[in-house]
This record gives C-alpha cells, sequence and structure tokens, in this order.
C-alpha cells in the first residue's frame, strides 16, 4: 500500500509540457538540508493512499496528460511500481521525480515511464556532504546512466545553496552532465520554505552561474526562488 502525504490535482510546472496531478509520497533515505518537503522524508508521514490517488485519477480522465510520482523520495515504496503500472493502463503518461537513491527499483520502473526528473545535487565526489547518505553520488550516477541507456525523457535538475555547491561545483556539475549528453538542465535557487530551517535563508541569481553552462545544454532554465 502506497503511503501519500498529499495530492496535488493539477499542475503544469511538475512535468513541463504537461498538465498533470502529482502524487507526493512518504519516505526518503537522504537528508538534504534544502529539501522542500522535509515534513515527507520520513516514511509516517502518508495520510493518504494509492485509492485516493486512483479515484482523483479516474475522476480526471481526458482533463490530464499523465500523473507525477515525486516525494519525498517515490522509489523508496516498492508499491510504486505497481501504481504506475495501473496509471499507465488507465490511459495516463507518468513521469517521476527521483534524487536517485535506488537504482534497483528504477530499473523495475522504467517499463512504465515516460519521463523523468533526476535531481543531481553535487560533482558525485562531493554527494554524501548534500545528502548525509553514505555512497549516494554512486547511486545517482547509476541511475543517469540507466535513463540514458533506456532513452526516456530526462530533465536534470540541480537545487543550489550557496553554503553547499561553489560556482566551481556547479560548473563540474554543468560541464560532466552536457559531456554525458544531457540536453535539459535546470539550475533551482534555494528556497527556504518548507525545509527544516538549518541553513541560512540565501540565495544565488542566474548571474552567478558560470557564463559559459547554458549554451552546453538545449534546454536550460533557472529556476528563481
Amino acid at each position: 500500500m502506497l503511503r501519500i502525504g498529499g495530492i496535488a490535482s493539477f499542475s503544469t510546472v511538475d512535468w513541463p509540457g504537461k498538465l498533470a496531478c502529482v502524487a507526493f509520497l512518504a519516505g526518503c533515505p537522504w537528508r538534504c538540508p534544502y529539501c522542500q518537503n522535509a515534513a515527507l522524508q520520513s516514511a509516517e508521514a502518508g495520510t493518504l493512499n494509492e485509492g485516493d490517488l486512483f479515484a482523483l485519477l479516474d475522476a480526471r480522465r481526458g482533463l490530464l496528460d499523465g500523473v507525477v510520482f515525486s516525494g519525498g523520495e517515490p522509489l523508496a515504496q516498492a508499491g510504486v511500481i505497481e501504481a504506475m503500472r495501473r496509471a499507465r493502463e488507465m490511459g495516463f503518461e507518468v513521469g517521476l521525480h527521483t534524487c536517485g537513491a535506488f537504482p534497483e527499483r528504477l530499473r523495475e520502473a522504467l517499463p512504465f515511464l515516460d519521463w523523468v526528473g533526476l535531481d543531481v545535487k553535487a560533482p558525485w565526489d562531493k554527494y554524501d556532504q548534500v545528502t548525509r547518505g553514505v555512497a549516494s553520488g554512486d547511486a545517482a550516477r547509476a541511475c543517469l546512466e540507466m535513463l540514458f541507456e533506456a532513452g526516456v525523457g530526462l530533465e536534470a535538475r540541480t537545487t543550489w545553496h550557496p553554503a553547499l555547491l561553489s560556482p566551481d561545483d556547479i560548473a563540474t556539475i554543468g560541464h560532466e552532465l552536457a559531456a554525458r549528453g544531457v540536453r535539459t538542465w535546470a539550475v533551482q535557487a534555494y528556497r527556504a520554505a518548507g525545509t527544516t530551517g538549518e541553513l541560512p535563508d540565501e540565495t544565488v541569481y542566474p548571474s552567478d552561474v558560470p557564463a559559459d553552462l547554458p549554451a552546453l545544454f538545449e534546454h536550460y532554465e533557472f529556476r528563481r526562488a
């Protein structure tokens, strides 16, 4: 049974170019200090279940393009695979927001996915400093490689707080993604809303992004706080 912390009935921003509903699943193994859904990091945060989600989807047939499974980290729950399959059978496209913590479960999900928003949190060797996990960069990089092999639609996104990443770190991330063939990258300025509040309330601006990076991507976006 899925543990869902909330459902957004309509969204135009969680899957670029699509009108989708968003299910925010509870639970995440990582503890990134800028997480805007910090309340969903605990698996106990779910107050809804798949019955609530599919009742909404059934009522939105013909009105929505798809459903996005977000979180928390949706792949922390094994039941999300069956939910994706069921949504596909109902005629909805399926999107996923993931931090890349569960490569093997992502492999299970691939047959049901149309698009993925993958968080790229830091240069691979600095990942654990942001996630407070162990070998988290290895897991995230494996997910990136897997998505490329599968040819799934992909947006990489990097949240930037100046206390966690330097301009040189952003340059490293951008160049590595471009070299791998990523065509869509979004740099997201830190926002304090929904976080634990442990980081200084500071932000970054488009001019802070190293000037050569946007041209490396077919689609580049700076998302403001």
